[in-house]
């Protein structure tokens, strides 16, 4: 189980109202307590906090918002000593307007070698007013922007699938190639297990950037100029054989939003990335037979790489929010805001969500915040959203900042033992959060947090859930149930009470509650084993 940290908003270690290194290691106790198996970090290297450290300075420090490097070093090795390992965010399509590469390219004339490093192209039309071609910014609106010559004149267009403060950079150039492979190795030799690569099917790009004969073409296949090109898999070839040089269990980990299993599980050779997130089932809404064909769809694809589970991330609606309204499909964070949502609908469906996905074959990723089953904020003043997405929009989007606003541990108001009481948090934080904090979950019989500890505790102990094949068993309309090994996992998404295997005992149940009872209420999940068996744990 692998813990996603988005460091701005997990804990406050200097008191200045940003989340940072001394936070995370004041806290790894709980993190520890909590199960998880290893750290993710979104990036924490110099930035200037454009697009949340996405638009990257220098790949080879951390940002003084955070810490330093050093404190990073001890991070990683502390945690390790609590069985946890480190996993660290790159972020290979783009780098920041302000990386020095960057800043020689404006001030290199075209053709330069400075601008090859990029995607530097005159204009279109009469005077070069039009940008090179129809690609469309990922944050919304043209994927080019315009740069201003020596005397102020008009100049090239530069290409940005994001926000302009993220230039792509040009994977067809050696300098670029070579300058990752020693940022994979400068990071492998400070101890981290595993790199995540930020929007991995993106860098390669056609080099004679054609048009986009359909803008809505899906982001893949041979065809896209832009997206999951061939010559990615070299690349990810070169990188596993980095990986594989070092000792012990290292991994390459790819966000890769593919819609066709075949496309996606091509990333997945012996060769290639050990793993990838799986934003299907991410996408998929509250019903049985979606998840089932995810499920199944997910575990073909893979092959014999681990699959990655995930139901939450520091870019999508929060869990309880997303399962609480009554579109409960996918949405980033900001495409259903302001829909009616029912937070203890949502909330139950969190909670059986939680045992399925714990109970699949592969691994699992846990957004922050998730394990205290926090909602989506969505009344933060327009005055401190930060997310580009929504200055893109005009503001008309407002943004992710709803799923990345700071965790509460203790106390009964703001800033909920985040930072000091006298410090105001980077964003701000409701006023109705006192019974979500790590605090008032503690101990508490049936909360978000020990429903969470039991069953990463029970993941660890129940051998039937290393290892043994998933195998589906008869549930009914609107039920999930399937078996690994002794274990029997029953999901019930459908609006009636069904019954549990006759001649079970329910070692966990997503209902607050002792476990017990035949019949599963709607929208709960339950673990069950049969009597007279343990599952293989005392």
């Amino acid at each position: 189980m692998i813990y996603e940290i988005y460091l701005r908003s997990f804990a406050d270690g200097n008191g200045d109202g940003t989340g940072d290194l001394a936070g995370v290691r004041a806290r790894l106790p709980y993190l520890a307590r909590l199960g998880v198996d290893a750290l993710w970090f979104t990036p924490w290297y110099p930035s200037p906090m454009a697009d949340g450290g996405y638009d990257v300075v220098d790949y080879h420090g951390v940002d003084p918002l955070f810490g330093t490097l050093d404190e990073a070093q001890r991070l990683i090795a502390e945690a390790l000593e609590l069985g946890i390992r480190t996993v660290v965010d790159i972020v290979p399509n783009h780098v920041s307007s302000a990386h020095p590469w960057f800043r020689a390219a404006l001030a290199a004339p075209p053709g330069s070698a400075e601008r090859a490093l990029f995607h530097f192209r005159p204009g279109r039309g009469p005077s070069g007013q039009e940008p090179p071609n129809n690609w469309r910014s990922e944050f919304g609106g043209p994927a080019w922007t315009r740069t201003a010559g020596p005397d102020g004149s008009p100049g090239e267009w530069f290409l940005h699938l994001f926000s302009p403060d993220q230039p792509d950079l040009n994977w067809g150039h050696p300098r670029v190639r070579d300058a990752h492979e020693e940022v994979l190795r400068f990071w492998l030799n400070r101890g981290v297990a595993g790199l995540r690569v930020d929007s991995a099917t993106l860098l390669a790009k056609d080099p004679a950037l054609p048009d986009l004969a359909d803008p809505g073409l899906a982001p893949e296949g041979p065809s896209h100029p832009y997206a999951d090109r061939e010559e990615l898999h070299g690349l990810y070839r070169s990188w596993r054989r980095i990986t594989d040089s070092y000792p012990g269990d290292r991994a390459l980990i790819g966000e890769m939003w593919l819609h066709e299993p075949g496309r996606f599980a091509r990333y997945l050779r012996p060769d290639e990335l050990h793993t990838a997130f799986n934003f299907d089932f991410l996408r998929s809404p509250w019903d049985a037979g979606q998840l089932r064909r995810c499920v199944d769809a997910t575990l073909a694809a893979h092959g014999g790489a681990p699959a990655c589970w995930v139901l939450c991330n520091h870019d999508v609606t929060r869990t309880v929010t997303r399962y609480g309204r009554a579109r409960t499909g996918f949405d980033f964070a900001a495409k259903a805001h302001g829909t009616p949502t029912d937070l203890a609908l949502g909330t139950r469906r969190a909670r059986a969500a939680a045992l399925l996905t714990l109970a699949l074959p592969g691994s699992v990723y846990l957004y922050q915040g998730e394990e205290l089953g926090l909602p989506e904020v969505e009344d933060i003043p327009a005055d401190r959203l930060r997310d580009p997405m929504h200055f893109r929009s005009g503001g008309e989007d407002p943004g992710r900042d709803g799923c990345r606003v700071p965790l509460p541990w203790s106390g009964a108001a703001p800033p909920y033992g985040f930072t000091d009481e006298d410090a105001e948090p980077w964003l701000p934080q409701p006023k109705g959060w006192a019974e979500l904090t790590v605090e008032a979950q503690e101990g508490a019989a049936g909360s978000m947090l020990e429903l969470y500890r039991e069953a990463l505790r029970l993941r660890r102990a129940l051998p039937a859930l290393h290892g043994a094949p998933l195998e589906w068993l008869p549930g009914g309309p609107g039920v999930l149930a399937f078996r690994r090994g002794d274990v029997v996992c029953v999901v019930n998404l459908s609006d009636r009470a069904v019954p549990l295997p006759e001649g079970h005992t329910v070692l966990l149940t997503s209902e607050p509650g002792p476990p017990g009872g035949a019949a599963l209420a709607p929208d709960a999940a339950a673990w069950t084993v049969q009597d007279g068996k343990d599952g293989g744990h005392a």
